[in-house]
């Protein structure tokens, strides 16, 4: 299974008009609201000499903070362009890039056997994936942890939608960066509360912890309020 050809060319065309700086992609937060706190959550149940890959990568700003984390960091994206992005800014060489379609079981597989049982971190993924990829997303997510890692999965939930709407509302029309995703086609916040946790469990994944967060965004509304966009967290292992 593949993703469908838009969907692959809706991020190739998005991350190829994006330029380097960092925070120009509106979900490019700075590590300190992302991966720090993310990783602090998942640290007490992972291995920290195990690899971690970051699906999703983007540009990689997260990445090379887990990098400093983890024994060793990789990421991984669909989009080309992004992994071009994200291997100009890693100018010292903490972690690693490649192009990977997740819903491509035989290369997450191949993955796996060169890197081995991997802790994961996966921000922002399955609400924006196509429906019918959704499972494979969530079993490439159990195909890399294998027995041994952890994974940290934090997902916009229903809620966001609300806050989306309110600023694409507003009077001069949607902030910039929020245009651009909805320019390219791109569809966030699409999942159910309930589809997120059942499709983890769906692949072989148990559930360590979750809670209640939100995503800060690199974009704000006309008044300055920054966009914080509500969504889950959980930490996975392979179930027994």
């Amino acid at each position: 299974m593949d993703v469908s050809e838009k969907y692959r060319e809706s991020w190739e065309g998005f991350w190829s008009a994006t330029s380097d700086t960092q925070g120009e992609a509106i979900w490019d937060s700075d590590p300190s609201l992302a991966s720090v706190p993310h990783s602090e959550l998942l640290l007490p149940y992972a291995d920290t000499s195990l690899p971690v890959v970051d699906l999703g990568c983007g540009n990689g700003t997260q990445t090379r903070y887990l990098a400093t984390v983890f024994a060793r960091a990789l990421g991984v994206d669909l989009s080309h362009a992004a992994i071009e992005h994200a291997r100009r800014a890693d100018t010292t060489g903490v972690a690693e890039f490649a192009q990977l379609d997740l819903v491509d079981g035989e290369a997450v597989r191949a993955l796996h056997e060169r890197v081995g049982d991997s802790n994961v971190y996966m921000r922002a993924v399955i609400h924006q994936s196509e429906p019918e990829a959704r499972p494979a997303v969530a079993a490439a997510v159990a195909a890399l942890v294998g027995e041994q890692g952890r994974a940290f999965v934090v997902e916009l939930t229903p809620a966001s939608q609300g806050v989306l709407k309110e600023a694409a509302g507003e009077p001069q029309g949607p902030p910039e960066k929020l245009r651009r995703v909805y320019d390219y086609g791109l569809k966030p916040a699409s999942a159910t509360d309930e589809e997120v946790p059942e499709l983890l469990r769906g692949a072989g994944l148990a559930v360590l912890a979750s809670g209640d967060t939100a995503l800060p965004q690199t974009e704000h509304l006309a008044d300055g309020t920054r966009i914080d966009l509500p969504a889950r967290w959980f930490v996975l292992a392979a179930a027994a």
